[in-house]
């Protein structure tokens, strides 16, 4: 397993309204695995998120999403970014991710966080309790869950969660590749040094380099070895065939969100948008060498929240980020 060029998929707003999502969606995977990205991958959530929209705009539920698109793909690996540990009893999500493995014919790929989103919670019905609840309830889920993957028979009699000599079959494989997605230094990267493949890191440009540093630290802590849990960067990005579309877009993007950022002085603005990569494909790719791909993370994962949904806009972000994440790879 390996994600050096990820796309993800978080929102489902589209001119035409709902009948247009499914086509909509299905044309971006299309379009990622023309463009050579490893893996498409989209939200776990039942509301919008803040920062991208108001909780009342569409979202879907995404193990559906994904086992639609493993249907309208062939080669390209399926996530969540993240699933919500949540969200699911860890034997479910076990079948669920697993049954998505064998229906796209050993693609899947588990990518799992502790959850954080309260709203979401109070107003479905799901337990949310304290942030080391949550976290408590995660690493308790990952020692039934990756026995699962992996052709065990795990037994738990924990605090959250129970499992009597659990069974998962059928599977296709047992290194099912697990992602642990998040920023934080001491639960998020321990848990993903004893159990994930790849680390997706949600955090500002500026942070990498410390982030990179305290993972180091629980890889060794864990008898790890570092060099073996892959990397990425979430990123938000606004490519424009030009720089000025590219700047207008963005523009716009934070004047519908109530932001912005033309009036903000350069530090506010720094922070704002550390997050974001604004300009062509020179520009972007020059970006994202330098803010990301120098610290030594090992790929990167984009959202196109703008225009994603514009064809051949992710094909144009592929043949700018491609050649950058494989750069480094030894034929």
């Amino acid at each position: 397993m390996s994600i050096r060029l990820g796309y993800q998929i978080p929102n489902f707003t589209y001119p035409g309204g709902p009948a247009a999502i499914a086509g909509t969606v299905v044309r971006q995977a299309q379009e990622a695995e023309r463009a050579g990205f490893d893996a498409v991958l989209v939200m776990d959530h039942f509301y919008q998120l803040p920062g991208l929209g108001s909780p009342d705009q569409p979202m879907l539920e995404a193990y559906t999403v994904l086992g639609t698109l493993a249907g309208q793909t062939s080669r390209i690996q399926l996530s969540a970014l993240v699933t919500g540990n949540t969200y699911r009893n860890p034997t479910l999500l076990a079948k669920v991710v697993t049954t998505l493995d064998v229906m796209s014919g050993g693609r899947a790929v588990l990518g799992i966080g502790a959850g954080w989103f309260e709203l979401e919670h109070r107003q479905l019905g799901f337990e949310f309790g304290t942030f080391t609840d949550r976290f408590e309830r995660l690493d308790e889920a990952l020692q039934i869950i990756e026995p699962m993957l992996r052709g065990g028979r795990p037994s738990l009699e924990g605090r959250w969660y129970r499992a009597e000599s659990a069974m998962n079959e059928p599977r296709l494989r047992d290194d099912l590749p697990i992602l642990i997605g998040g920023s934080g230094e001491r639960k998020t990267f321990a848990l993903a040094a004893r159990h994930a493949a790849h680390l997706n890191l949600i955090c500002d440009d500026t942070a990498i380099p410390g982030k990179l540093e305290a993972l180091a630290q629980r890889c060794e802590e864990a008898g790890r070895e570092r060099g073996t849990l892959e990397t990425s960067y979430l990123a938000f990005l606004f490519l424009g065939e030009t720089e000025e579309r590219a700047r207008e877009m963005h523009l716009a993007y934070g004047r519908a969100r109530g932001v912005d950022f033309a009036g903000m002085d350069d530090a506010t603005r720094a922070a704002a948008t550390a997050r974001h990569v604004v300009g062509d494909a020179d520009s972007v790719a020059e970006q994202v060498q330098r803010r990301v791909l120098d610290h030594g993370v090992d790929g990167l994962i984009v959202n196109m929240v703008a225009n994603g949904h514009e064809p051949g806009m992710v094909e144009l972000a592929g043949r700018t980020l491609e050649p950058l994440v494989r750069a480094g790879d030894v034929a």
